[in-house]
Protein backbone atom coordinates (compact mmCIF):
# COMPACT_ATOMS: atom_id res chain seq x y z
CA UNK A 1 0.00 0.00 0.00
CA UNK A 2 2.79 2.61 0.76
CA UNK A 3 3.97 1.73 -3.05
CA UNK A 4 0.56 3.01 -4.19
CA UNK A 5 0.51 5.68 -2.08
CA UNK A 6 3.77 7.16 -2.94
CA UNK A 7 2.40 6.57 -6.64
CA UNK A 8 0.67 9.99 -6.26
CA UNK A 9 3.03 11.90 -4.38
CA UNK A 10 4.10 13.80 -7.09
CA UNK A 11 0.69 14.77 -8.54
CA UNK A 12 -0.69 15.71 -5.62
CA UNK A 13 2.27 17.85 -5.17
CA UNK A 14 1.35 19.66 -8.05
CA UNK A 15 -2.12 19.92 -6.68
CA UNK A 16 -0.83 22.18 -3.77
CA UNK A 17 0.48 24.55 -6.44
CA UNK A 18 -3.34 24.62 -7.82
CA UNK A 19 -4.68 25.72 -5.10
CA UNK A 20 -7.09 28.71 -6.00
CA UNK A 21 -6.03 31.56 -3.78
CA UNK A 22 -8.86 31.81 -1.44
CA UNK A 23 -11.90 31.22 -3.43
CA UNK A 24 -11.11 33.75 -6.24
CA UNK A 25 -11.88 37.19 -6.83
CA UNK A 26 -15.36 37.17 -5.94
CA UNK A 27 -14.40 36.19 -1.89
CA UNK A 28 -12.31 39.40 -2.42
CA UNK A 29 -15.48 41.44 -3.93
CA UNK A 30 -18.23 40.22 -2.57
CA UNK A 31 -20.64 43.55 -3.90
CA UNK A 32 -19.64 42.04 -7.53
CA UNK A 33 -22.31 40.01 -8.99
CA UNK A 34 -21.34 36.56 -9.60
CA UNK A 35 -20.86 35.63 -13.45
CA UNK A 36 -23.64 33.39 -15.23
CA UNK A 37 -23.10 29.75 -15.20
CA UNK A 38 -22.32 30.37 -18.93
CA UNK A 39 -19.69 32.61 -18.42
CA UNK A 40 -17.85 30.25 -15.58
CA UNK A 41 -18.03 26.85 -17.94
CA UNK A 42 -15.22 26.46 -20.67
CA UNK A 43 -15.04 23.56 -22.83
CA UNK A 44 -11.90 21.63 -24.89
CA UNK A 45 -11.77 18.99 -26.74
CA UNK A 46 -8.11 16.61 -26.76
CA UNK A 47 -6.69 15.76 -29.92
CA UNK A 48 -8.00 12.30 -29.46
CA UNK A 49 -11.32 13.51 -28.68
CA UNK A 50 -12.30 13.15 -25.56
CA UNK A 51 -14.27 16.02 -24.60
CA UNK A 52 -13.13 17.99 -21.38
CA UNK A 53 -16.21 20.75 -19.72
CA UNK A 54 -15.37 22.97 -16.63
CA UNK A 55 -17.81 24.94 -14.25
CA UNK A 56 -15.66 27.31 -12.03
CA UNK A 57 -17.24 27.59 -8.86
CA UNK A 58 -15.37 29.38 -6.29
CA UNK A 59 -17.29 29.25 -2.86
CA UNK A 60 -16.01 26.42 -1.63
CA UNK A 61 -12.26 24.67 -1.71
CA UNK A 62 -13.99 21.40 -3.45
CA UNK A 63 -14.12 19.80 -6.44
CA UNK A 64 -16.04 17.24 -8.22
CA UNK A 65 -14.61 15.10 -11.06
CA UNK A 66 -16.61 12.85 -13.56
CA UNK A 67 -16.14 10.84 -16.30
CA UNK A 68 -18.86 9.54 -18.36
CA UNK A 69 -18.88 7.09 -21.10
CA UNK A 70 -21.86 6.85 -23.89
CA UNK A 71 -22.63 3.82 -23.40
CA UNK A 72 -25.15 2.42 -21.15
CA UNK A 73 -27.90 -0.97 -21.07
CA UNK A 74 -29.87 0.50 -24.32
CA UNK A 75 -26.65 -0.07 -25.89
CA UNK A 76 -26.83 -4.21 -25.63
CA UNK A 77 -27.72 -6.40 -26.92
CA UNK A 78 -29.42 -10.03 -26.32
CA UNK A 79 -27.26 -12.04 -24.39
CA UNK A 80 -25.23 -10.10 -22.73
CA UNK A 81 -27.92 -7.59 -21.43
CA UNK A 82 -26.64 -6.33 -17.98
CA UNK A 83 -23.00 -6.18 -19.29
CA UNK A 84 -22.31 -2.32 -18.99
CA UNK A 85 -23.83 -2.12 -14.97
CA UNK A 86 -21.37 -5.41 -14.66
CA UNK A 87 -18.23 -3.71 -16.21
CA UNK A 88 -18.99 -0.42 -14.00
CA UNK A 89 -18.16 -2.75 -10.89
CA UNK A 90 -15.28 -4.42 -12.33
CA UNK A 91 -13.59 -1.06 -13.14
CA UNK A 92 -12.69 -0.83 -9.68
CA UNK A 93 -10.92 -3.93 -9.45
CA UNK A 94 -7.57 -2.85 -10.46
CA UNK A 95 -4.70 -1.79 -12.90
CA UNK A 96 -1.10 -2.55 -12.98
CA UNK A 97 0.12 0.59 -11.07
CA UNK A 98 -3.06 0.47 -8.74
CA UNK A 99 -4.47 -2.91 -7.19
CA UNK A 100 -8.00 -4.34 -6.47
CA UNK A 101 -9.43 -2.10 -3.77
CA UNK A 102 -6.58 0.59 -4.08
CA UNK A 103 -8.72 3.13 -6.03
CA UNK A 104 -11.28 3.80 -3.09
CA UNK A 105 -8.48 3.48 -0.44
CA UNK A 106 -6.27 6.14 -2.62
CA UNK A 107 -9.43 8.41 -2.60
CA UNK A 108 -11.00 8.01 0.73
CA UNK A 109 -7.34 8.47 2.51
CA UNK A 110 -6.94 12.07 0.99
CA UNK A 111 -10.31 13.25 2.01
CA UNK A 112 -13.00 11.91 -0.92
CA UNK A 113 -15.47 9.73 -1.88
CA UNK A 114 -16.16 8.12 -5.21
CA UNK A 115 -18.85 6.15 -6.83
CA UNK A 116 -20.10 5.71 -10.11
CA UNK A 117 -23.41 4.95 -11.81
CA UNK A 118 -24.94 3.06 -15.39
CA UNK A 119 -27.84 3.81 -16.90
CA UNK A 120 -29.79 3.24 -19.83
CA UNK A 121 -27.83 5.41 -22.04
CA UNK A 122 -24.50 6.38 -19.98
CA UNK A 123 -21.77 5.17 -17.61
CA UNK A 124 -20.75 7.60 -15.47
CA UNK A 125 -17.54 7.70 -12.79
CA UNK A 126 -16.81 10.24 -10.26
CA UNK A 127 -14.91 12.00 -7.30
CA UNK A 128 -16.08 14.47 -4.91
CA UNK A 129 -13.14 15.86 -3.04
CA UNK A 130 -10.53 18.92 -1.99
CA UNK A 131 -9.82 20.73 -4.97
CA UNK A 132 -6.07 20.36 -4.79
CA UNK A 133 -6.35 16.65 -5.31
CA UNK A 134 -7.94 17.03 -8.73
CA UNK A 135 -4.41 15.16 -10.27
CA UNK A 136 -5.10 12.18 -8.53
CA UNK A 137 -8.70 12.16 -9.57
CA UNK A 138 -7.64 12.44 -13.22
CA UNK A 139 -4.93 10.32 -13.25
CA UNK A 140 -6.74 7.26 -11.74
CA UNK A 141 -9.39 7.55 -13.94
CA UNK A 142 -6.92 8.46 -16.89
CA UNK A 143 -4.88 4.82 -15.44
CA UNK A 144 -8.51 2.91 -15.32
CA UNK A 145 -9.12 3.68 -18.85
CA UNK A 146 -7.17 2.05 -20.54
CA UNK A 147 -5.58 0.14 -18.07
CA UNK A 148 -8.30 -2.31 -16.11
CA UNK A 149 -7.62 -5.44 -15.17
CA UNK A 150 -10.43 -7.86 -15.11
CA UNK A 151 -9.59 -11.30 -14.37
CA UNK A 152 -11.83 -14.55 -14.31
CA UNK A 153 -11.52 -14.41 -10.25
CA UNK A 154 -12.17 -11.01 -10.13
CA UNK A 155 -15.70 -11.49 -12.82
CA UNK A 156 -16.90 -14.74 -11.01
CA UNK A 157 -16.93 -13.01 -7.52
CA UNK A 158 -18.71 -9.68 -8.49
CA UNK A 159 -21.14 -10.94 -11.22
CA UNK A 160 -22.42 -12.94 -8.02
CA UNK A 161 -22.79 -9.54 -6.49
CA UNK A 162 -24.57 -8.11 -9.56
CA UNK A 163 -26.75 -11.00 -9.22
CA UNK A 164 -27.49 -10.84 -5.21
CA UNK A 165 -28.63 -7.04 -6.28
CA UNK A 166 -30.75 -7.67 -9.09
CA UNK A 167 -32.36 -9.88 -6.51
CA UNK A 168 -32.92 -7.18 -3.94
CA UNK A 169 -33.76 -4.68 -6.02
CA UNK A 170 -36.24 -6.27 -8.61
CA UNK A 171 -36.92 -9.60 -7.45
CA UNK A 172 -37.86 -9.74 -4.27
CA UNK A 173 -40.16 -6.67 -4.62
CA UNK A 174 -43.19 -7.09 -6.46
CA UNK A 175 -43.74 -3.26 -7.39
CA UNK A 176 -40.39 -3.77 -9.49
CA UNK A 177 -40.72 -6.77 -10.92
CA UNK A 178 -44.49 -5.59 -12.41
CA UNK A 179 -42.38 -1.77 -13.67
CA UNK A 180 -39.88 -3.92 -15.70
CA UNK A 181 -42.19 -5.78 -17.21
CA UNK A 182 -44.17 -2.94 -17.74
CA UNK A 183 -41.07 -1.16 -19.26
CA UNK A 184 -40.59 -4.34 -21.64
CA UNK A 185 -44.04 -4.53 -22.88
CA UNK A 186 -43.70 -0.58 -23.50
CA UNK A 187 -40.38 -0.61 -25.46
CA UNK A 188 -40.78 -2.80 -28.41
CA UNK A 189 -38.10 -1.93 -30.41
CA UNK A 190 -35.44 -0.12 -28.19
CA UNK A 191 -33.03 -0.99 -26.00
CA UNK A 192 -34.73 0.81 -23.15
CA UNK A 193 -37.01 -2.88 -23.37
CA UNK A 194 -34.31 -4.19 -21.28
CA UNK A 195 -33.36 -3.38 -17.54
CA UNK A 196 -29.98 -1.88 -16.69
CA UNK A 197 -29.21 -4.31 -14.45
CA UNK A 198 -30.00 -6.98 -16.82
CA UNK A 199 -32.14 -10.42 -17.28
CA UNK A 200 -30.95 -13.10 -14.62
CA UNK A 201 -30.35 -16.06 -17.08
CA UNK A 202 -28.00 -13.45 -19.04
CA UNK A 203 -25.88 -12.55 -15.89
CA UNK A 204 -26.04 -16.53 -15.84
CA UNK A 205 -24.70 -17.01 -18.57
CA UNK A 206 -22.07 -13.99 -19.17
CA UNK A 207 -18.49 -14.11 -18.73
CA UNK A 208 -15.63 -11.97 -17.72
CA UNK A 209 -14.62 -11.91 -21.67
CA UNK A 210 -17.91 -10.18 -22.42
CA UNK A 211 -17.14 -7.79 -20.02
CA UNK A 212 -13.74 -7.23 -21.16
CA UNK A 213 -15.03 -7.17 -24.83
CA UNK A 214 -17.54 -4.36 -23.86
CA UNK A 215 -14.46 -2.22 -22.32
CA UNK A 216 -12.37 -2.25 -25.47
CA UNK A 217 -15.66 -1.75 -27.58
CA UNK A 218 -17.10 1.11 -26.11
CA UNK A 219 -14.17 2.91 -23.02
CA UNK A 220 -11.90 5.45 -25.35
CA UNK A 221 -11.48 8.55 -25.28
CA UNK A 222 -13.15 9.78 -27.75
CA UNK A 223 -16.12 8.02 -26.42
CA UNK A 224 -15.74 10.07 -23.06
CA UNK A 225 -16.43 13.38 -21.51
CA UNK A 226 -14.30 14.92 -18.76
CA UNK A 227 -16.88 17.20 -16.73
CA UNK A 228 -14.74 18.84 -13.70
CA UNK A 229 -17.04 21.51 -11.19
CA UNK A 230 -15.86 23.63 -8.15
CA UNK A 231 -12.92 25.29 -7.01
CA UNK A 232 -10.49 24.87 -10.26
CA UNK A 233 -9.09 27.00 -13.10
CA UNK A 234 -9.97 25.52 -16.58
CA UNK A 235 -6.79 25.85 -18.21
CA UNK A 236 -4.72 24.15 -15.28
CA UNK A 237 -7.94 21.26 -15.59
CA UNK A 238 -7.20 21.26 -19.44
CA UNK A 239 -3.15 20.74 -18.52
CA UNK A 240 -4.02 17.84 -16.26
CA UNK A 241 -6.54 16.80 -18.98
CA UNK A 242 -4.06 16.45 -21.84
CA UNK A 243 -1.13 15.35 -19.80
CA UNK A 244 -3.23 12.34 -18.35
CA UNK A 245 -5.61 11.66 -20.97
CA UNK A 246 -3.96 12.90 -23.75
CA UNK A 247 -1.94 9.66 -24.33
CA UNK A 248 -4.52 7.40 -24.67
CA UNK A 249 -5.59 6.53 -28.36
CA UNK A 250 -8.48 7.23 -29.60
CA UNK A 251 -10.64 4.18 -30.98
CA UNK A 252 -12.98 3.72 -33.60
CA UNK A 253 -16.34 3.60 -32.30
CA UNK A 254 -19.43 1.54 -33.30
CA UNK A 255 -22.61 2.65 -34.29
CA UNK A 256 -25.02 3.56 -31.45
CA UNK A 257 -28.22 2.80 -31.07
CA UNK A 258 -31.26 4.92 -32.30
CA UNK A 259 -33.65 4.03 -29.72
CA UNK A 260 -36.87 4.86 -32.35
CA UNK A 261 -40.23 2.71 -31.22
CA UNK A 262 -41.85 1.49 -34.10
CA UNK A 263 -45.60 2.67 -33.76
CA UNK A 264 -48.03 1.05 -31.38
CA UNK A 265 -50.95 0.07 -33.72
CA UNK A 266 -53.08 -0.03 -30.42
CA UNK A 267 -52.95 -0.39 -26.96
CA UNK A 268 -51.14 -3.22 -25.33
CA UNK A 269 -52.07 -4.57 -21.84
CA UNK A 270 -50.25 -6.94 -19.34
CA UNK A 271 -51.04 -8.28 -16.14
CA UNK A 272 -48.40 -9.34 -13.69
CA UNK A 273 -49.64 -12.30 -11.36
CA UNK A 274 -46.78 -12.50 -8.59
CA UNK A 275 -47.17 -12.88 -4.62
CA UNK A 276 -47.64 -8.98 -3.27
CA UNK A 277 -50.21 -7.17 -0.87
CA UNK A 278 -52.04 -4.39 -3.03
CA UNK A 279 -52.33 -3.96 -6.74
CA UNK A 280 -50.30 -1.24 -8.53
CA UNK A 281 -51.34 0.46 -12.01
CA UNK A 282 -48.84 1.26 -14.54
CA UNK A 283 -49.40 3.51 -17.74
CA UNK A 284 -47.25 4.74 -20.32
CA UNK A 285 -47.40 6.17 -23.12
CA UNK A 286 -44.51 6.48 -26.09
CA UNK A 287 -43.65 10.07 -26.99
CA UNK A 288 -40.46 11.74 -28.07
CA UNK A 289 -37.64 12.68 -26.50
CA UNK A 290 -35.02 15.70 -26.97
CA UNK A 291 -33.36 13.50 -30.17
CA UNK A 292 -36.06 12.34 -31.33
CA UNK A 293 -38.60 14.62 -31.61
CA UNK A 294 -39.50 16.51 -35.35
CA UNK A 295 -40.46 19.71 -33.43
CA UNK A 296 -38.72 20.37 -29.33
CA UNK A 297 -41.06 22.67 -28.24
CA UNK A 298 -43.34 19.30 -27.89
CA UNK A 299 -40.31 17.85 -25.22
CA UNK A 300 -40.95 21.58 -22.89
CA UNK A 301 -44.64 21.20 -23.70
CA UNK A 302 -44.74 17.67 -22.09
CA UNK A 303 -42.59 18.88 -19.31
CA UNK A 304 -44.93 21.36 -18.72
CA UNK A 305 -47.91 18.86 -18.92
CA UNK A 306 -46.46 16.87 -16.31
CA UNK A 307 -46.20 19.25 -13.93
CA UNK A 308 -49.78 19.89 -13.88
CA UNK A 309 -50.88 16.29 -13.71
CA UNK A 310 -48.17 15.69 -10.58
CA UNK A 311 -46.49 18.83 -9.87
CA UNK A 312 -46.35 19.17 -5.85
CA UNK A 313 -49.07 19.22 -3.62
CA UNK A 314 -51.49 21.45 -5.45
CA UNK A 315 -51.27 19.86 -9.04
CA UNK A 316 -54.43 17.87 -10.07
CA UNK A 317 -53.63 13.98 -9.82
CA UNK A 318 -52.88 15.02 -6.17
CA UNK A 319 -55.70 17.37 -5.52
CA UNK A 320 -58.25 15.43 -7.36
CA UNK A 321 -57.50 11.87 -7.47
CA UNK A 322 -56.23 11.39 -4.01
CA UNK A 323 -57.64 14.16 -1.84
CA UNK A 324 -61.49 15.00 -3.44
CA UNK A 325 -62.73 11.61 -4.96
CA UNK A 326 -60.46 9.57 -2.60
CA UNK A 327 -59.87 6.64 -5.34
CA UNK A 328 -56.25 6.70 -5.05
CA UNK A 329 -54.19 5.88 -2.25
CA UNK A 330 -51.21 7.62 -4.34
CA UNK A 331 -50.62 8.27 -7.54
CA UNK A 332 -48.11 10.08 -10.14
CA UNK A 333 -47.60 11.01 -13.03
CA UNK A 334 -43.95 12.09 -15.09
CA UNK A 335 -42.28 12.69 -18.28
CA UNK A 336 -37.87 12.75 -18.40
CA UNK A 337 -37.81 13.62 -22.29
CA UNK A 338 -33.71 13.86 -21.99
CA UNK A 339 -32.42 10.55 -23.62
CA UNK A 340 -30.62 9.44 -26.12
CA UNK A 341 -34.24 8.22 -28.15
CA UNK A 342 -37.78 7.47 -27.87
CA UNK A 343 -39.30 7.67 -24.16
CA UNK A 344 -42.42 7.53 -22.00
CA UNK A 345 -44.94 9.66 -20.82
CA UNK A 346 -45.95 7.65 -17.66
CA UNK A 347 -48.46 7.35 -14.69
CA UNK A 348 -48.72 5.18 -12.03
CA UNK A 349 -51.04 4.56 -8.55
CA UNK A 350 -52.40 2.53 -5.98
CA UNK A 351 -56.07 2.05 -5.56
CA UNK A 352 -57.69 3.45 -2.22
CA UNK A 353 -59.54 1.05 -0.38
CA UNK A 354 -62.56 0.26 -1.64
CA UNK A 355 -61.40 0.82 -5.51
CA UNK A 356 -60.38 -0.92 -7.65
CA UNK A 357 -57.58 -0.46 -10.68
CA UNK A 358 -60.02 -0.17 -13.66
CA UNK A 359 -62.04 2.87 -11.43
CA UNK A 360 -58.42 4.22 -10.90
CA UNK A 361 -57.21 3.69 -14.88
CA UNK A 362 -60.66 5.46 -15.46
CA UNK A 363 -59.50 8.62 -13.42
CA UNK A 364 -56.31 9.18 -15.06
CA UNK A 365 -58.38 8.64 -18.28
CA UNK A 366 -60.68 11.64 -16.31
CA UNK A 367 -57.60 13.98 -16.18
CA UNK A 368 -56.20 13.15 -19.83
CA UNK A 369 -59.34 14.06 -21.27
CA UNK A 370 -60.10 17.41 -19.34
CA UNK A 371 -56.53 18.37 -20.35
CA UNK A 372 -57.49 17.57 -24.25
CA UNK A 373 -60.40 19.52 -24.15
CA UNK A 374 -60.02 22.60 -21.62
CA UNK A 375 -57.19 25.17 -21.48
CA UNK A 376 -55.11 24.78 -18.51
CA UNK A 377 -55.29 28.45 -16.73
CA UNK A 378 -52.63 30.46 -16.95
CA UNK A 379 -52.33 30.76 -13.37
CA UNK A 380 -51.84 27.16 -12.76
CA UNK A 381 -49.14 26.91 -15.38
CA UNK A 382 -47.30 29.91 -13.88
CA UNK A 383 -47.40 27.94 -10.42
CA UNK A 384 -46.24 24.92 -12.76
CA UNK A 385 -43.38 26.67 -14.16
CA UNK A 386 -42.19 28.58 -10.91
CA UNK A 387 -41.84 25.06 -9.62
CA UNK A 388 -40.43 22.90 -12.38
CA UNK A 389 -37.77 26.58 -13.04
CA UNK A 390 -37.18 26.82 -9.40
CA UNK A 391 -35.93 23.35 -8.74
CA UNK A 392 -33.17 23.84 -11.83
CA UNK A 393 -32.10 27.03 -10.26
CA UNK A 394 -31.78 25.10 -6.90
CA UNK A 395 -29.49 22.53 -8.50
CA UNK A 396 -26.78 25.47 -8.89
CA UNK A 397 -26.69 25.53 -5.05
CA UNK A 398 -24.91 21.83 -5.69
CA UNK A 399 -21.47 21.44 -7.84
CA UNK A 400 -22.77 17.73 -8.05
CA UNK A 401 -26.35 18.74 -9.42
CA UNK A 402 -24.33 21.55 -11.76
CA UNK A 403 -21.61 18.50 -13.39
CA UNK A 404 -24.80 16.13 -13.54
CA UNK A 405 -26.91 18.26 -15.37
CA UNK A 406 -24.10 18.99 -17.92
CA UNK A 407 -22.79 15.29 -18.11
CA UNK A 408 -26.46 14.15 -18.77
CA UNK A 409 -26.75 16.28 -21.81
CA UNK A 410 -23.81 15.69 -23.25
CA UNK A 411 -23.77 12.10 -22.73
CA UNK A 412 -26.89 11.33 -24.92
CA UNK A 413 -25.40 13.60 -27.30
CA UNK A 414 -27.23 17.20 -26.89
CA UNK A 415 -24.79 20.46 -25.10
CA UNK A 416 -24.45 21.48 -21.65
CA UNK A 417 -25.92 24.81 -22.99
CA UNK A 418 -29.27 23.42 -24.02
CA UNK A 419 -29.41 22.91 -19.95
CA UNK A 420 -29.20 26.48 -19.41
CA UNK A 421 -31.28 27.43 -21.73
CA UNK A 422 -34.06 24.81 -20.39
CA UNK A 423 -35.50 27.80 -18.02
CA UNK A 424 -36.00 30.11 -21.03
CA UNK A 425 -37.64 27.32 -23.23
CA UNK A 426 -40.40 25.83 -20.42
CA UNK A 427 -40.93 29.95 -19.38
CA UNK A 428 -42.17 30.04 -23.14
CA UNK A 429 -44.47 27.04 -22.92
CA UNK A 430 -48.39 28.17 -23.51
CA UNK A 431 -51.75 26.43 -22.22
CA UNK A 432 -52.24 25.77 -26.07
CA UNK A 433 -48.77 23.61 -26.04
CA UNK A 434 -50.22 22.26 -23.03
CA UNK A 435 -53.16 21.04 -24.65
CA UNK A 436 -51.71 20.05 -28.19
CA UNK A 437 -49.23 17.82 -26.53
CA UNK A 438 -51.90 16.43 -24.99
CA UNK A 439 -54.34 15.37 -27.83
CA UNK A 440 -51.03 14.35 -29.90
CA UNK A 441 -49.64 11.96 -28.15
CA UNK A 442 -51.54 10.54 -25.13
CA UNK A 443 -53.38 8.33 -27.20
CA UNK A 444 -54.44 5.08 -27.33
CA UNK A 445 -51.90 4.20 -30.12
CA UNK A 446 -49.56 5.18 -28.17
CA UNK A 447 -50.72 3.26 -24.67
CA UNK A 448 -49.32 0.67 -22.80
CA UNK A 449 -50.78 -0.87 -19.57
CA UNK A 450 -49.56 -3.18 -16.73
CA UNK A 451 -51.68 -4.31 -13.84
CA UNK A 452 -49.82 -5.65 -10.70
CA UNK A 453 -52.56 -8.53 -9.85
CA UNK A 454 -51.07 -9.67 -6.28
CA UNK A 455 -51.57 -13.29 -5.84
CA UNK A 456 -51.55 -15.19 -1.39
CA UNK A 457 -48.01 -14.42 0.10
Amino acid sequence: MANVASRYLLPLGLALCLAPAVNSAWAANDSAARPSAAERTFTHTLDNGMKIIVREDHRAPVMVSQVWYRVGSSYEHAGVTGVSHVLEHLMFKGTDKVPDGEFSKLIARYGGSENAFTSYDYTGYYQLMSATNLPLSIELEADRMQNAIMPDSAFSKEIEVVKEERRLRTDDKPNSVAYERFMAAAYLSSGYHNPVIGWMHDLDNMTAQDARNWYKKWYMPNNAILVVVGDVKAPEVFELAARYFGPIPRGELPKRPLNREVPGNGERRIEVAIPAKIPTLYVGYNVPGINTAADETDVYALRMLAGVLDGGYSARIETHMVRNQGIAASAGAGYGGFSLGDTLFYFSGVPAEGYSIEQLELAFNDQIETLQTELADPEELERVKAQIISGIIYQQDSISSQANQIGRMEAIGRSWQEADAMVEKLSAITPEQVQAVARKYLVDNNKTVAVLNPQPL
